[in-house]
């Protein structure tokens, strides 16, 4: 089978930050079969135009006058079921140790756990194309590192492409940003209650049956992997 998957991240900067505004660095990832992606990319341009959504939509931009489309997209996102999923992973920035684990190096560890989202449910005898939202890495090879890890530790599966993608130029990609949007929001507590925002993912969790919160491997709509640095069992 071949899978497409769209990459976006909330609080990049969390580990170089001297004044950090939240707790959790979020990457996340829109998982869909390559055969959907012209029929998803234009139900959501259907959508777009149904609500007069000039530009990019993103979690940044929610707001009263465009709540209801907002919505309406995850009520979409919702009815697709398992054939289009979401999976993120939530690194908490205060157990993270650079000097020990990463070189000292916040860029390298960044993409370490953006291996340990996409290798998870990365399963034998697949193709992958990996879209990642644009960033300005220091070291231009970070892309084809994280491929050729992830070619590495499945030797059965085919990754077929990690490539960057400006987010402008993929709706399927400003779906993944407002997703982590949410994910980050509700995780890092940062909804103003009453506000659209908080009504948007009161909706998405109202269409799950649950909160936003850390799940099992196996959750397959909406998956986030809440990792611990801390040890234990």
């Amino acid at each position: 089978m071949n899978i497409d998957v769209y990459c976006d991240e909330a609080y990049p900067d969390l580990f170089s930050s001297t004044h950090p505004r939240a707790r959790f660095l979020i990457i996340g990832g829109v998982w869909l079969k390559t055969d959907d992606r012209h029929l998803f990319k234009s139900a959501i341009h259907e959508l777009r135009n149904q609500y007069k959504i000039g530009g990019e939509f993103k979690w940044t931009k929610v707001s009263p006058s465009k709540e209801e489309f907002y919505k309406t997209l995850l009520t979409w996102f919702h009815q697709k079921g398992d054939n289009l999923r979401f999976r993120c992973i939530a690194i908490d920035h205060q157990q993270v140790d650079l000097i020990r684990f990463h070189q000292s190096d916040q860029e390298l560890g960044f993409y370490k756990f953006y291996y340990q989202m996409l290798h998870h449910w990365i399963h034998s005898f697949n193709h992958y194309r990996i879209y990642c939202d644009y960033k300005r890495n220091r070291l231009q090879e970070r892309l084809h590192s994280l491929k050729e890890c992830l070619t590495h530790a499945n030797l059965a599966t085919s990754i077929d492409n990690v490539q960057s993608v400006r987010s402008r130029e993929s709706v399927l990609i400003q779906l993944a940003d407002v997703l982590v949007g949410m994910a980050s929001a509700r995780l890092n507590d940062r909804l103003t209650p009453g506000s659209s925002k908080e009504s948007v993912v009161d909706h998405l969790e109202e269409l799950l049956g649950r909160k936003i919160a850390p799940t099992a491997l196996s959750e397959k709509k909406f998956n986030v992997f809440k990792i611990n640095l801390n040890g234990g069992w």
